[in-house]
């Protein structure tokens, strides 16, 4: 029930000296009200304006629980559009469960995950996408992170998506009112070329936030990073070197590594996903083989690639290795890593046809931890991430990214209809199918089932 007045302890519990319990409702200032007593007679919170602070005591049968400030936001200009009361406690945990108790008791209800930033959503202050943001935002860990999600809290990707819905519905317009008068052939409504050329202005940017979506998964969830290679080759020391602990288990014995390790690092701020794969040879043994064969899985999801090859064996590994690896790395950014150079006489001068044509090489010790600084700033230059303003709109939601690429289809097939002179009404419904999937993105055409499924995710207070 929307009307319910709700409350949740809005900061994670334990960490800070101080704490936010949040209140949202019809009923919150006077709910607040039957359990604060301010310090000043006169003061109750009934009776103070907006965005005005009320010091003063939490009280329950005449006990003080504790001294508090309380914020006072009033419908609609606040977060969720209804009125608001924050209240700033001590961080002792008995202390804010003690307050959210009382809050319970006097008529409020605890608040699901989400459902402030819901509410936010229902009463209009921000569409789905922007909603969506917060989250994205709360679980910012990179400065990356911080500018895609406070650019689409802000609203950049949803005026994108107006200007897209404005064409769109522009040429809607047009071709259904020629429609109507269908059986007046000497009017024209919709001139085909300008028609054209406004399906081509939305195909290019419905494609550039597509295209996007590829650095901002990178962004959001860190690069793909498939270490590959033959057994023994030093796969696992390179990723225990990458991140400077003892994530796997390294062993001279080969087939060590039988199934995927990950783990992530941030460098220069951009975060990496380091997957470590089993070795690749030749092998009758079951569960290896298994191991072997998400080697290949991974490749294909990475973006770049970490071949390591044992410097003492280059020309013989790569000639065994390149027929199986090569043709998955066409579109990834490959690494070449020789290993082992402490060991070997000299480096090697492997010949490169038949490589993507930006293939890098660096010779390291992964076991002496040499080399690891240049390996790092390779990654750092192979991963190709843009610098970012907050004013740049880039898609990082697997949601987003469905809806546009169905969207895109759609004006695809709209081209296709003006192309060849279709009738109005096909081309009306690939038009209609269009604006369907970005409205989708900010909530307008949404079902409980989806917003539920999106708000679960949230965390308990926002």
């Amino acid at each position: 029930m929307t009307n319910e007045t709700i409350c949740a302890i809005s900061t994670a519990p334990g960490v800070g000296g101080i704490a936010v319990i949040r209140v949202s409702g019809e009923e919150a200032i006077p709910l607040c009200d039957r359990i604060f007593q301010p310090r000043k007679a006169g003061k109750s919170l009934a009776t103070q304006p907006a965005y005005s602070l009320t010091y003063g005591t939490i009280v329950e049968h005449g006990e003080a629980v504790d001294d508090v400030m309380m914020a006072l936001f009033r419908a609609p200009h606040s977060f969720t559009g209804e009125d608001t009361v924050e209240i700033t406690c001590h961080g002792s945990i008995y202390i804010q469960q003690r307050i959210l108790q009382l809050l319970i008791a006097t008529g409020c209800r605890l608040a699901r995950a989400g459902e402030f930033t819901q509410r936010a959503f229902m009463n209009g202050k921000m569409d789905l996408s922007q909603a969506e943001a917060v989250a994205d935002l709360i679980a910012s860990t990179s400065a990356g992170q911080h500018r895609l999600a406070l650019s689409q809290m802000r609203g950049g990707f949803s005026q994108e998506l107006k200007d897209l819905r404005t064409k769109l519905l522009h040429i809607t317009s047009l071709m259904e009112l020629e429609l109507d008068f269908a059986d007046h052939e000497e009017l024209e409504f919709a001139d085909r070329s300008e028609l054209k050329e406004l399906a081509e202005q939305i195909e290019k940017v419905i494609s550039r936030l597509v295209r996007s979506f590829k650095v901002g998964n990178a962004i959001k969830n860190g690069i793909p990073v498939a270490i590959i290679g033959e057994t023994n080759a030093g796969k696992s020391t390179l990723l225990n070197a990458l991140l400077n602990e003892e994530k796997a288990i390294v062993s001279d014995i080969h087939g060590t590594t039988r199934d995927v390790i990950e783990d992530t690092m941030y460098i220069n701020g951009q975060q990496f996903r380091f997957i470590d794969t089993a070795g690749i040879r030749e092998t009758h043994d079951t569960i290896e083989s298994l191991g072997i064969e998400r080697t290949f899985q991974k490749l294909e999801q990475a973006d770049i690639v970490l071949w390591v090859i044992d410097q003492s064996e280059a020309n013989q590994q790569i000639a065994q290795l390149s027929g199986k690896i090569l043709p998955l790395c066409q579109d990834k950014q490959l690494i070449l890593v020789f290993n082992k150079s402490d060991l070997a006489e000299e480096n090697p001068t492997p010949s490169l046809a038949g490589f993507p044509q930006q293939t890098r090489v660096i010779s390291i010790s992964a076991k002496q931890k040499k080399g690891i600084n240049k390996l790092q700033d390779l990654l750092v230059e192979s991963a190709q991430i843009p610098s970012l303003s907050q004013n740049d709109v880039i898609v990082s939601n697997v949601r987003h990214y469905e809806a546009l690429s169905h969207a895109l289809e759609a004006i695809h097939r709209v081209q296709e209809g003006l192309n060849n002179d279709l009738s109005g009404d096909f081309i009306s419904q690939d038009l209609r199918e269009c604006i369907f999937h970005l409205s989708d993105i900010v909530g307008e055409v949404t079902t409980d089932e989806v917003l539920g499924n999106i708000f679960k995710h949230f965390c308990v207070g926002k």
